[in-house]
């Protein structure tokens, strides 16, 4: 087999994988009908979410979700002509919410998150971007003195998993953050999260070290993929068609349709999330913070502040509903009634969710030469460095550094 690469997807994690391939001595192609980062990648929170341990799938899931669904103002919010096509993915959801399951699950997110700094720290310092990280912390508000108390089971599953945290009262969370108004009333403190302040130039950044390197970047959109005898022969693409060695597919929301030209079926959901860029607060945040109650994140960007939030279950290639991004901006003008600004920009994209909230890493169990890099939900950019090295030393016939076998896609 050649010592050729090709990668499907030009988001932080098709980027990131790409890196780490020509570290392995690959010669790599990265193809993308869009720019890169220009997906989920450039619109997220920013965070490098190394507290996210706890599952979207909790017990009790099964009760909060209808009444979220019928709430106009709740953080999850579905399209109901999508409702046939998603049950499937909803029951596999609910299952995971075992409790049995949420510990393990909990344990496989911990071994990815463990391994985030490091995996990102050769990149950033070879590509010249590590002041785009912010080592703030992370606060997440409660709306009630008793918020932490009430999410102790969540909390726990973080502290027992290695991550440090300052459980605060209202006047100390105030204090830490002063653009909170008085309806935060607790919050608990994240010392070691920190965050990107401009996630698209991060990828950009990223995408330029690669090319520089000899990497080659193709902006064209896949349209079919050719199968030969236990393997992938060709991506064929808006442009014509690319013989291919190996074949990296970590397009996002759009991988599970690359997933079924080689013969695969992976159940996942791509739900979205919107984002507001606001300019010209009245205050600065200090450091990002999400409310518990409301499911909004704010974030300090580089020359503006980003609010985002809801997860709205559609098709992958919906338009958009601007209504969502309002009631999240809604939301933060009660969090933070003085911050005033002006909207500058809103944003929408899809992420791709498995039922288990784990990624899918590994190689495709029907084609040798096929290797599956998507499926991080709201935790792409968290995962971003960790699962490119994961699949680089997997393409190079290594050892991958922990056991893949949660993640790997044969699970389903």
């Amino acid at each position: 087999m050649s010592d050729t690469v090709h990668v499907i997807g030009a988001g932080i994690v098709g980027m990131c994988t790409a890196l780490y391939l020509q570290r392995e001595g690959f010669e790599v192609t990265v193809v993308d009908g869009r720019g890169p980062g220009e997906g989920a990648s450039g619109g997220n929170a920013g965070s490098l979410g190394i507290a996210s341990i706890p599952p979207a799938s909790l017990p009790g899931v099964i009760r909060r979700v209808p009444r979220m669904l019928l709430d106009p103002q709740a953080p999850l919010i579905i399209r109901w002509r999508e409702l046939p096509r998603l049950l499937p993915w909803f029951a596999r959801f609910v299952r995971n919410a075992a409790p049995g399951r949420v510990e393990r699950i909990a344990d496989a997110r911990a071994r990815l998150l463990e391994r985030v700094f490091d995996a990102y720290a050769p990149l950033l310092a070879d590509a010249g971007a590590e002041n785009l990280v912010r080592r703030t912390g992370k606060l997440l508000a409660f709306e009630h003195a008793d918020g932490p108390a009430r999410n102790r089971y969540t909390l726990e599953m973080r502290r027992s998993r290695g991550v440090r945290m300052e459980i605060l009262d209202g006047a100390e969370v105030r204090r830490m953050e002063p653009a909170l108004g008085p309806v935060a009333r607790a919050g608990v403190y994240f010392p070691d999260v920190q965050y990107v302040a401009d996630p698209l130039r991060l990828v950009q950044t990223f995408a330029a070290r690669f090319q520089s390197l000899g990497g080659r970047l193709l902006n064209e959109t896949v349209t079919g993929i050719e199968t030969a005898a236990g393997g992938t022969g060709a991506i064929l693409t808006t442009a014509g068609r690319h013989p291919v060695g190996r074949l990296v597919l970590a397009a996002g929301p759009w991988s599970r349709r690359l997933a079924r030209m080689v013969g695969y079926r992976v159940p996942m959901a791509t739900p979205f999330g919107y984002h507001t860029m606001l300019v010209d607060t009245e205050v600065q945040p200090r450091l990002p913070v999400m409310s518990d109650d409301r499911s909004i994140a704010v974030t300090p960007m580089e020359g503006a502040v980003r609010i985002t939030g809801i997860a709205e279950f559609a098709a992958v290639d919906a338009p958009p509903d601007w209504r969502r991004a309002d009631i999240a901006l809604g939301h933060v003008r009660i969090l933070m009634p003085d911050l005033g600004g002006t909207v500058a920009s809103r944003w929408q994209g899809a992420r791709p969710s498995t039922p288990d909230s784990l990624p899918v890493i590994g190689r495709s169990p029907r084609m040798a030469n096929v290797f599956f890099a998507f499926g991080h939900d709201s935790l792409g950019l968290t995962m971003g460095a960790v699962t490119g090295r994961l699949i680089a030393a997997e393409v190079a016939g290594r050892a991958p550094e922990i056991d893949l076998t949660p993640y790997r896609p044969g699970r389903f």
